[in-house]
């Protein structure tokens, strides 16, 4: 294939941030955290994302609070002594070509678990959880879930300020990019979602009042954010729900309108997470016409992520505008250097970094850094 008819490796650039290909590394939760702090891990786990040669890189979800965390294994954001931690990855993956971005979460009622390799349940208090889980409704989201309360209006405020103050923590951590996490059925999502959302005040009830919140987040984040840096919003475009009330891809587009007016520059789509029991269609790119539908009809550009796989597949979502960018997920946990191989599979010039020029196939140039934003 030439060059000029692959676009997964075309640069793309949001405001002032280019990104050298449209390859993503998505988040990924590693449940291996101490007290929210970044290690060794992370940095490798991270690191070798972009040796493989990634253009984005996201670090897992990060909690915004200690009670936001999924388990008392996440990564954190929530106070300043993670900074320094984070900037070492920041540091790794801006010297070797990548950009760095970082999911910002709360997991709501899906908080205060053990790790997904464990039998499902809540974590004890001598195992680190916590008894303070949080919901826009007072209802669990399945048996072996804890029962949180319901958020007062004061929390609600707190929640907003946690996301803005961890938005410039991530400024001075070097990252690049921030994304908001309202998918998967954590917080923001299960505001969003007349599934999970029973509330009857101005939180609750109609479109307008169920994505609040969310969008009083985005607003609040943007504001400290710098304004020539890009800010994402990943959203499930549909619980995948049938006969209930439930999040839905025409609501996904109206709230990506309103996203786009306070200053976000690209919707993340994916999809479900919010009911324990949804019938999933699971294939090759099954998300991606969601993706395409944002794109088009909210008039955003758009990343689509979900078994996503082959270099042809992704390219063409790419080459046939139903994306601007591709995310990848467990492909990317199985093949490190899934983009380097993606290049030689798409007959592009291969920029292996220059300590594995010999593996390679002749000759190739390698890798320079990335240049200090401004």
């Amino acid at each position: 294939m030439p060059d000029e008819a692959s676009h997964l490796f075309s640069p793309f650039q949001l405001r002032s941030l280019t990104l050298p290909n449209r390859i993503v590394v998505s988040p990924m939760c590693q449940y291996s955290s101490t007290d929210g702090f970044a290690n060794d891990w992370h940095l490798v786990h991270l690191g070798s994302r972009a040796i493989g040669g990634a253009g984005l890189i996201f670090t897992e979800a990060s909690a915004i609070s200690p009670e936001g965390r999924i388990t008392p294994q996440d990564l954190g954001i929530w106070k300043n002594e993670h900074i320094a931690p984070l900037q070492r990855i920041t540091t790794f993956l801006h010297e070797h070509g990548a950009r760095a971005g970082i999911q910002l979460a709360h997991a709501g009622r899906k908080a205060s678990m053990v790790p997904p390799w464990e039998k499902t349940r809540v974590a004890t208090l001598a195992e680190g959880g916590w008894q303070n889980v949080l919901a826009p409704s007072p209802e669990k989201f399945n048996d072996t879930y804890a029962l949180p309360h319901e958020i007062g209006k004061a929390e609600i405020a707190s929640i907003t300020e946690a996301f803005a103050a961890a938005a410039q923590r991530a400024l001075a951590a070097g990252f690049d990019v921030v994304e908001l996490h309202a998918a998967h059925g954590y917080l923001l999502h299960q505001f969003l979602s007349p599934y999970s959302n029973k509330r009857t005040d101005e939180y609750g009830g109609s479109f307008e009042n169920r994505t609040r919140l969310p969008l009083e987040v985005a607003r609040a984040v943007r504001a400290v954010w710098p304004q020539h840096l890009p800010l994402f919003v990943r959203i499930s475009a549909t619980d995948w729900a049938e006969n209930e009330p439930s999040w839905d891809i025409e609501q996904s587009i109206a709230f990506s309108r309103l996203l786009r007016a306070e200053g976000v520059d690209l919707i993340d789509v994916s999809s479900g997470g919010n009911l324990p029991h949804a019938k999933i269609p699971l294939g090759p790119g099954y998300q991606v016409p969601f993706a395409a539908r944002i794109r088009s009809e909210a008039g955003i550009p758009a990343a689509a992520v979900g078994l996503i796989t082959n270099p042809g597949q992704a390219d063409a979502i790419l080459r046939n505008g139903e994306a601007d960018l591709v995310l990848l997920a467990r492909e990317m946990l199985r093949d490190p250097y899934w983009p380097t191989h993606a290049a030689q599979a798409l007959g592009q010039i291969v920029a292996w970094p220059v300590q594995y020029e010999r593996a390679a196939e002749g000759k190739v140039p390698h890798r320079k850094p990335l240049s200090t934003l401004p």
